[in-house]
């Protein structure tokens, strides 16, 4: 695997790379890689020729500083993960390479990024914009892969590929969970025994949701949906909406819509968890 931390010398080994007729995938990363970033490096390798990853923890996503100072690292183990997968080139820019210069892109989600993680989140998809269009156009990938876990973010990245005309397919990916259905998390490795058993509640619910979903009224599901959650110790619900999956629009009916996810975020202790289950399409 080739490791690079410098913008010239990427562009210029996928300059060589291309030059022999290879397609790129890439798959972007914050690092504290598991399971869920594992699949997509060998989704891209099914698909392309050569496959890039990057690891760079982006400080402009970050609207909460305690949440960047304590997301996990350990860049060791995610190189020998990231090994074991067959990846081709790891991209490890600095801060400094990734800004040189004061960050002054404005960006239309049409609405996206004020719902859902966009309202309790204020700033977070411009950093994410940001980040991924800067990535883009430093790999120039053929595809890029993202795990539906993030479903807003893949709705925003979808957003800017298309606005900007940038030439990358975005390929969605299934959420990897663990055993008992919790969703796979670089975070969850911030939560304690006992915090990691109250977390399966996330799932346990969305799959409660779907069951109900089209037979209950939304109205009633939100309201059994809140009282779980108030039954659970040390699990406080941040989140919990019922909306269209192209446009995020919460639904107060179930026929307002034939594409229906829902989305839930929740604290488990101090440590922000997300999920999402798709109920209609």
């Amino acid at each position: 695997m080739i490791k690079l931390k410098t913008v010239k010398e990427t562009i210029h080994q996928l300059e060589e790379v291309r030059k022999k007729g290879k397609s790129v995938g890439f798959v972007p990363t914050m690092g504290a890689l598991h399971e869920g970033h594992l699949s997509l490096i060998r989704e891209a390798k099914n698909e392309n020729d050569f496959v890039v990853s990057s690891i760079f923890i982006n400080p402009i996503q970050f609207n909460n500083k305690n949440d960047l100072v304590n997301y996990p690292k350990d860049l060791n183990k995610d190189i020998d993960l990231l090994l074991s997968a067959d990846t081709d080139l790891l991209f490890l820019p600095t801060e400094e390479e990734m800004y040189p210069e004061p960050v002054t892109e404005v960006f239309d989600f049409g609405g996206l990024d004020e719902v859902l993680e966009g309202k309790f989140r204020p700033g977070h998809f411009k950093g994410v914009a940001i980040v991924v269009k800067r990535l883009f156009e430093i790999i120039k990938p053929d595809k890029a892969y993202f795990g539906l876990k993030d479903y807003q973010q893949l709705l925003i990245i979808h957003r800017i590929t298309k606005n900007y005309h940038l030439p990358v397919e975005i390929i969605p990916c299934p959420t990897i969970r663990e055993d008992d259905g919790l969703a796979m998390s670089s975070r969850n490795q911030l939560l304690s025994k006992q915090e990691r058993k109250q977390a399966i509640l996330l799932y346990e619910v969305l799959k409660m949701v779907k069951i109900q979903s089209g037979f209950s009224s939304i109205n009633e599901v939100k309201t059994h949906v809140d009282r779980l959650f108030r039954k659970t110790k040390d699990v406080k619900l941040e989140y919990f909406e019922i909306v269209d999956m192209y446009t995020l629009e919460p639904l107060k009916a179930w026929a307002q819509s034939k594409n229906v996810i829902a989305c839930v975020a929740a604290w488990v202790g101090n440590v922000r968890l997300i999920d999402n289950i798709i109920l209609f399409s």
